[in-house]
């Protein structure tokens, strides 16, 4: 049930330490159990005789499906609330993901991970949502920037426990490993989560669905804000499922272990993700989002070298700086949407997921065919595309603008 009339979550209080902590546990969980296999690609690759683009799909099919999935769990919690969607998302994810660890086929494993995708749809939307509703507006962006340090933190652990354990045991048990952990962060995440004090349930009917799909795309900043998302996630997800290929190849010939121990550089995004939201507001969500998709393509550049000292500086430049740029593109939306928050986050994250999905098996044509030059030629084709949609979004008025009238 929801607090009526309560006030906004400020920071320094009990219940703002409680929402931080929560969505730090859901966003561990959610991005461990969606990014674990990433590192093991070649490993399925190897084991079920499939081709690196063929193995990209254990990921591509989950974010598919999340991206699916989002456009009717973002309206379903506009109906129901948001704490019991987050809920009940979570414990499927985690209870799917033990199931694929007992998969024998290679089509098996690939169902399983589209139901995983599609169970943490119910997260993913809804989470950015509750904190547009619940936190104080002078600490949202604050308050975003530390729940996607939980997603960096979480994405590093799925690849950092995937790649260390398949070294030492085998897929099947860090998957399931995965599963165990990801079960009771979310109930650590269930009991602790404040309830919603200012979510009003509005309609499921698709004629109220659709004015306020629309509303959404009158937006002049919206649509853009969706197109960042499709094109940072993309060019993101591509870097990491192929920089595992490169690595294991002459002249580097890292381990696994290895491998699994290059998801260290998301500790940068814990760092810089609310460091961003502060940034924004002193200087304006503009200019730190445009420096933030800068950094990426800078990193990006640096890993054409063939030293690996270098190629891993230039993680360590690229990885900082999609965190921070996703950060401020997602209170970003909040900020610009004006009803049905939940939806215009779910459309933002549609986009989003459905770039990680796309870019992420292209990029295995581009891999193939050109190595390693061809695959950075093609994302920085992706950021320069952010860079120029940055600059319209930097110019627009801070606040929403109206939608047309029909």
């Amino acid at each position: 049930m929801s607090r009526s009339r309560s006030p906004f979550i400020v920071r320094g209080t009990a219940d703002f330490m409680k929402v931080t902590a929560a969505m730090f546990s859901a966003g561990l969980a959610t991005f461990a159990l969606l990014y674990c296999v990433q590192p093991i690609l070649p490993i399925l690759s190897h084991d079920f005789g499939i081709s690196p683009a063929s193995s990209s799909l254990s990921l591509s099919v989950s974010t598919a499906m999340l991206a699916v999935g989002l456009l009717f769990t973002g309206p379903i919690s506009d109906a129901v609330g948001r704490k019991p969607v987050m809920v009940v998302a979570l414990m499927l994810a985690a209870t799917l993901t033990i199931a694929s660890s007992l998969t024998t086929s290679w089509h098996g494993i690939l169902i399983m991970r589209a139901l995983v995708g599609l169970a943490l749809s119910g997260v993913a939307a809804v989470a950015m949502t509750y904190l547009s509703e619940e936190i104080d507006p002078m600490f949202v962006a604050f308050a975003m920037g530390l729940y996607i340090s939980g997603n960096s933190i979480g994405g590093m652990s799925g690849r950092l426990i995937s790649g260390v354990m398949t070294d030492l045991f085998s897929w099947r048990i860090t998957l399931g490993s995965i599963g165990c952990i990801a079960l009771i962060a979310a109930i650590v995440f269930w009991r602790i989560l404040p309830p919603s004090g200012h979510f009003r349930p509005s309609s499921l009917r698709p004629r109220t669905l659709l004015i306020n799909f629309r509303l959404h795309w009158h937006d002049r900043g919206l649509p853009l804000l969706f197109a960042e998302g499709f094109l940072l996630m993309g060019a993101f997800v591509t870097l990491f499922n192929y920089i595992g290929y490169r690595l294991m190849e002459p002249p580097y010939y890292i381990s696994q272990a290895f491998i699994g121990l290059l998801s260290l550089v998301y500790l940068t995004g814990t760092l810089s993700s609310p460091k961003a939201g502060s940034l924004s507001v002193k200087y304006g969500r503009g200019p730190v989002f445009l420096c933030s998709v800068a950094l990426m393509l800078l990193g990006l550049c640096i890993s054409l070298f063939s030293s690996i000292w270098l190629i891993f500086i230039g993680m360590l430049i690229f990885t900082p700086g999609f965190f921070a740029a996703h950060s401020i593109a997602s209170s970003w939306i909040g900020h610009r949407a004006k009803r049905a928050k939940g939806q215009a986050s779910a459309l933002y994250l549609f986009f989003y997921y459905v770039g990680s999905s796309i870019a992420g098996t292209l990029g295995g044509f581009f891999w193939h065919n050109y190595g390693w030059t061809g695959l950075v030629i093609f994302l920085a084709g992706m950021l320069l595309c952010a860079l120029f949609i940055g600059r319209y979004l930097a110019r627009l008025p801070e606040a929403s603008a109206k939608p047309k009238s029909h």
